[in-house]
């Protein structure tokens, strides 16, 4: 029973950790939108290495981390904004692992943060 209880105990750390973590990487972002969309395009690029190795939770923090930091710069542009919801899409893609639609949808991103 006790080894239960710290199972459980060590679970919510290890998630509240990895929450909490990835939303500072993102906050770390938000100074300028230059430097916003290079962080972007770099978590971008790091969870298509990590789909292509078909490793899609750590795809889904990469990922994760991009999106809370485009959500800082998607109101500026409507290319802002096409460039989110194509991220969300291949996160989504990711989260279902179809590598091959979440590869289009990442790399169809990232051509949009790099044209801002």
């Amino acid at each position: 029973m006790n080894l239960l209880k710290i199972a459980a105990l060590i679970f919510v750390f290890a998630t509240s950790f990895a929450a909490s973590s990835t939303a500072a990487l993102a906050e770390e972002t938000t100074g300028s939108p230059a430097a916003a969309t290079a962080e972007i395009i770099s978590r971008i690029e790091k969870g298509l290495v990590e789909v292509s190795k078909s490793d899609f939770s750590a795809a889904q923090v990469q990922l994760k981390a991009a999106r809370f930091a485009s959500e800082a710069i998607a109101g500026s542009s409507e290319t802002a904004k096409k460039a989110h919801a194509t991220l969300m899409q291949g996160q989504i893609q990711a989260k279902k692992g179809d590598i091959q639609k979440a590869t289009e949808e990442l790399n169809k991103a990232i051509a949009l943060y790099k044209s801002l």
